[in-house]
Order: structure tokens, then sequence, then C-alpha cells
């Protein structure tokens, strides 16, 4: 049973990310306010859940909270400022966009960088423990998924269908086959040591 709120009475909002280790595509945040009564038998940490869950859960998230933002952070963002920077980036505009301002900001994670004027937690594994953290993941998974299906019908060679620009060994190899894309990341290790100098051109 996932907890409502960390501090009742006070409207508080939930964040989290996705796509952190990813190889290619943006990282996406999502910020939620849920009811202080919300709940939902199927809520939980989206990694826990099937496609077809996360996605029938979206719809409940985007219907009964009262107030829910996703925002992203492009490749070209993380390979400037890291994917650490970019991570807090993606939140910081998720709570730009929220409609309500949060008294309070639980956040998945042990860092975060604090966002202006308002406090926050930050609760390891917290999309297993709090229902806004967890409808916050369900929000940014599930629009960096369709973010991902979106692009792969421009680029089908590096399956990211299936794949969604994780490090797979079929991605791996469409990238010795037919390097980056623009959707790639550059700063982040894109095959294994030693190959790496054969894929970057002058």
């Amino acid at each position: 049973m996932l907890l409502s709120h960390h501090l009742p009475g006070r409207p508080e909002a939930g964040c989290d990310e996705a796509g952190r280790g990813c190889l290619s595509g943006p990282v996406f945040a999502a910020a939620v306010i849920l009811p202080e009564d919300f709940s939902h038998p199927l809520l939980n940490d989206s990694k826990q859940l099937s496609e077809k869950q996360r996605d029938a859960l979206r719809l409940v998230v985007e219907a009964e909270a009262l107030a829910w933002c996703v925002a992203q952070a492009s490749p070209a963002e993380i390979d400037r400022i890291n994917i650490l920077q970019a991570s807090y980036l993606a939140m910081h505009r998720a709570l730009d966009g929220l409609q309500r301002r949060p008294e309070f900001i639980l956040v998945d994670g042990n860092r975060f960088r604090a966002y202006p004027g308002v406090p926050h937690l930050c609760v390891v594994k917290g999309d297993g423990k709090y229902a806004s953290i967890a409808a916050a993941s369900i929000l940014a998974k599930t629009y960096r998924d369709a973010e991902m299906y979106r692009l792969a019908e421009q680029f089908p060679e590096y399956h990211w269908l299936s794949n969604k620009g994780y490090p797979t060994l079929a991605h791996r190899e469409a990238i010795r086959r037919h390097g980056l894309t623009e959707h790639h990341r550059r700063s982040f290790q894109q095959l294994p040591e030693g190959e790496q100098m054969a894929l970057f051109e002058p």
C-alpha cells in the first residue's frame, strides 16, 4: 500500500524521471499533485508494471490528479550539462509547468537540486513508497516511451520500438553499422572501450 502524502494537508508534488541510462533520446520527468484520498490498486513503481498497465494508469493519473506536468531535457542538453543535471532540469521544468504550486516536493532517488522556495525530500525507491512519486514515474515512463516510438519510425534500424534507447546488444550493433543519429547522447560511452574512437568522425 503506497502512502498518499508525506505531509497531509499541504499540496505535495511527487517527482520522478525516466531514461537516465539510455544511449539515445531525451530524459523525461514528471511532477504530479494527487488528492490526499487518492488510491488505485495497480499504482506502483512503473518498472513493476506491464506497458498495458502503465498506459491505463496514465489515463487515471491525468484525469484524477489535482495538477500534473511532463517535461524533458534533450540529448544536446544532456551532453552539455551531464545526465544528472539534465534530470534535475527536466524535473524543474515539470514543476514549473504545474497549474498549482506545491508546498512540498517528494523526489525519487537520493539527490536533487533544490527547487526555489519549496522544501523537498529525497526518497530512495520512492516510486514504491509514495503514490505521487509512483504517478510521476508512470507519466515520465509512458511519455518517454511514446517519444521513442515516434523516433523509431524515422530510425527503425536502431530497434527503439523494443529497446527504447537503452544499451541492448541490438542497439549497439546498429550503432556499429550506422553510426550515431542526432538523438544519441554523444557524451555517453556508446560502444565498449576500444571501439569508441572509430565511432566519432571528425
